[in-house]
């Protein structure tokens, strides 16, 4: 994956990190902003998004991404 646009940085970081963060934290979440990463992984969404909060402001953009190897697919 080639990330373009809007969280360039943090998609970058967190191609950076995949493989050894899908190995000692699959399916957990992290929390990156202009390529800092909030400290922790978390078990759910909603505590990453809430410690994203409290870490960078909601006047700043960040990114909360699902650790996985490979992406899954939705069918709708």
């Amino acid at each position: 994956m080639v990330p373009t646009g809007q969280f360039l940085e943090e998609l970058r970081v967190f191609e950076q990190h995949r493989q050894e963060w899908a190995l000692s934290h699959p399916g957990e979440f992290v929390v990156i902003q202009d390529g800092v990463i909030a400290e922790g992984f978390f078990s759910t969404y909603a505590d990453a998004l809430r410690t994203g909060l409290q870490k960078f402001g909601a006047d700043r953009n960040f990114l909360v991404k699902q650790v996985w190897i490979t992406e899954p697919v939705y069918v709708i």
